[in-house]
């Protein structure tokens, strides 16, 4: 695993389902519409974090490694 990650969450995707928060409080928000933005884009590798993605019930959350861009989730296939 990676020591930085960059965070993003598709806004267009999000469907507010709030699994993101409950995983990792630390790590999402959600604003009032519902939708989930990561607290800040780039941040230590984190394994709640790697499973909050992994909870998304719409993958909205996309995770890669800081500097080289690597695909940490979804994975690339």
């Amino acid at each position: 695993m990676c020591d930085r990650w960059h965070v993003e969450v598709d806004r267009g995707v999000c469907i507010g389902s709030g699994m993101c928060v409950s995983t990792a409080p630390e790590a999402f928000r959600l604003d009032a519409a519902r939708q989930s933005h990561p607290v800040t884009a780039e941040r230590d590798a984190s394994e709640s974090v790697l499973a909050a993605a992994e909870s998304c019930p719409v993958e909205a959350i996309t995770i890669t490694e800081l500097p080289s861009g690597e695909a940490v989730f979804p994975p690339e296939e």
